[in-house]
């Protein structure tokens, strides 16, 4: 499924007369923020189910595109649970680290941006796993994806909490995750240099030393032991506990060598975005440098809002990364002076997820480990792939390409949307905003646009939210192995 629309359920008949016990009830219902009035309120309707079980919620929920499968259907649980946009992003995020290994995981990172419509503004977490010592015959990144996890669900809070939304990844690598077609289709492509690792080879092979077969369980103990270490002692102690000492007298074996100085050092960073004007009083936010993949995408906008066509879009979009990778500066003074004509090397693979809950709070973030499977080595007995260290060799840093598009005067939600495909990532992304917010037309529609490799993942809402939500629309694009879920619970 690559579509979901979102309508709510319709509202129970309410009586014609009420008892006076009934209304003293009502009353009681009435008091904000009540713990005890959700709990009534499920009495009523029905069996009562606490907070963080999928079912918690009703009617409504918001909705996610994703990637991956199995992923996209955890962060709808969280949603169906109680959790909000952020809380969802997380678990999404952690599972897609087991089922997802060649593009997400914990020796990586990425970067996010982070709608609250309480504060009414986005702010970009900028967590890319980082230049380390180097050393070793394959140089490995410094991983910031659990730190940075942990600060995407601090920035909007009040959901679940963050040990409860590393549970299901961490039930996945210890019992078994199905084989998905993009994992499937990334194995395939690396499986002779992959598999020349003893513990990749054990993960994902089979006893003939073929892959293994799409929908087939694949399992990752070691990776299952990580998470619970994470969930039990969090995410600091990967960067200066016990896990961090681990990590440090492994990485040789794994391309590292990383060292206890350079993890505790690691941290992520909250941004301003780079904001551009929509139509109608609307503003799109795009993810800032270092990644990069934000600016591309906005200057590809800009030159689709100009009425120019998509090679002449993407040809602004590489010259902005070009850019600003070469000379630095700031973001608006790039997309001003940033022509066409510049190229980049080859570059490495993402993975674009984003949510949005029923509330209109939304998370946009693409992940990376700087190639397929990272340096190709797992760290001995932690079950997780490094990422391969950026400007090292032939190795770039991805396009890390995400927006979110918001009514500042209503404070509402408008769309979120995330682009991968290595060159083509910002042009998906900035073909999902211009077939949305400027023709206005539905999501669906964008794909038409975007060239191949490229691929977005997109929710839209186009009377906005709080509102309309049964116009919300949830989309993966169909070209990819991806799947959008939303957005009612029965």
């Amino acid at each position: 499924m690559n579509t979901a629309s979102m309508t709510p359920s319709p509202r129970a008949a309410r009586p014609r007369h009420a008892p006076r016990a009934a209304l003293a009830l009502l009353g009681l219902l009435l008091l904000p923020g009540c713990e005890t009035a959700r709990s009534l309120t499920a009495g009523i309707a029905g069996p009562s189910i606490p907070a963080g079980t999928p079912g918690f919620v009703q009617g409504f929920l918001g909705g996610v595109a994703a990637e991956e499968p199995v992923a996209a259907s955890i962060a709808r649980d969280v949603l169906s649970a109680g959790g909000n946009a952020a809380d969802a992003a997380v678990a999404a995020a952690f599972a897609m680290s087991v089922t997802y290994p060649s593009r997400v995981g914990l020796g990586g990172g990425g970067a996010c941006l982070v709608y609250d419509v309480r504060r009414n503004e986005p702010e970009a977490v900028l967590f890319l796993p980082g230049q380390g010592g180097g050393g070793g015959d394959r140089p490995a990144a410094v991983p910031l994806l659990a730190r940075g996890l942990f600060a995407v669900h601090s920035r909007l809070g009040g959901g679940r909490p963050f040990e409860e939304l590393l549970a299901p990844a961490e039930q996945l690598a210890r019992f078994g995750a199905p084989m998905s077609r993009a994992l499937h289709a990334d194995l395939t492509a690396v499986r002779a240099p992959l598999f020349a690792d003893a513990q990749s080879r054990a993960v994902f092979g089979t006893a003939e030393a073929g892959v293994i077969p799409v929908g087939e369980r694949f399992r990752n103990a070691p990776l299952a032991g990580t998470l619970s270490a994470i969930r039990l002692a969090g995410a600091g102690d990967f960067h200066q506990g016990a896990l961090a000492r681990r990590i440090e007298e492994s990485s040789p074996q794994a391309g590292g060598p990383i060292a206890a100085a350079d993890l505790r050092a690691a941290l992520p960073r909250v941004a301003r975005p780079i904001l551009l004007e929509g139509r109608g009083g609307d503003r799109i936010a795009f993810l800032p440098p270092p990644a990069d993949g934000g600016l591309a995408a906005a200057a590809a906008f800009r030159a689709l809002q100009a009425g120019q066509g998509p090679a002449e879009a993407q040809a602004r979009a590489i010259a902005a990364a070009a850019m600003a990778r070469r000379e630095g500066g700031e973001p608006m003074a790039i997309l001003a002076a940033a022509g066409a004509g510049a190229s980049l090397p080859p570059l490495p693979a993402s993975a674009g997820l984003v949510v949005y809950d029923r509330n209109g709070n939304a998370v946009s973030c693409a992940f990376t480990l700087n190639n397929l499977f990272g340096t190709g080595r797992m760290v001995p007995g932690m079950g997780f792939l490094l990422a391969a260290a950026p400007n090292v060799g032939r190795v770039q840093p991805p396009l890390l390409s995400g927006a979110i598009a918001w009514a500042p005067v209503t404070r509402a939600f408008k769309m979120a949307a995330a682009g991968s495909g290595q060159e083509a990532a910002p042009l998906a992304l900035a073909a999902a905003l211009e077939t949305v917010l400027l023709r206005e037309r539905p999501a669906a529609d964008a794909f038409a646009a975007i060239p191949e490799p490229g691929r977005a993942q997109i929710g839209a809402c186009p009377r906005y939210l709080p509102g309309w939500p049964q116009l919300c629309t949830t989309v993966s694009d169909p070209r990819g192995a991806g799947v959008a879920l939303g957005a009612t619970g029965r």
